[in-house]
């Protein structure tokens, strides 16, 4: 178990009726109406909601990266992930495809920084040896 220094945020939210339900956060600043995968009408789903913050959190990381080794984040830095709900012979999972977008950054060094931006993230720490995930540079 990791040990706990200091708990930096806590978020709290209520959801209600799951995939068809609703979710919201205390602070009343998210107030979402959920929805399957590919059902009609409107709605975002865990799987989008999951992508979005992962890769929101992930570009901090990135961010982080870049400010220890002294390069500066590209502005235009960006995230394009694709969850996938998937079943197989042990049930339903996930698994994630990331293409990170680190424009005016070298290949060489832009591999380093997503490197190490998957070894600091917290979504990345959370998840890892637990789903499959691919990272790829555009």
């Amino acid at each position: 178990m990791i040990s706990i220094e200091k708990v930096l945020y806590t978020s709290h939210t209520h959801t209600t009726g799951g995939r068809e339900g609703s979710g919201r956060s205390h602070d009343g600043r998210l107030d979402l109406k959920l929805s399957a995968p590919g059902a009609p009408g409107n709605g975002t789903n865990p799987e989008q909601l999951f992508a979005v913050c992962w890769s929101a959190c992930f570009l901090g990381a990135l961010r982080h990266a870049c400010n220890a080794r002294k390069i500066a984040f590209p502005a235009a830095a960006a995230v394009d992930a694709q969850v996938d709900l998937v079943h197989g012979e042990h049930g339903f999972f996930l698994q994630v495809r990331m293409e990170v977008s680190l424009p005016d950054v070298e290949p060489e060094i832009a591999r380093q920084l997503v490197d190490a931006a998957h070894q600091n993230c917290p979504y990345s720490k959370a998840t890892r040896q637990n789903i499959n995930v691919s990272f790829s540079i555009a």
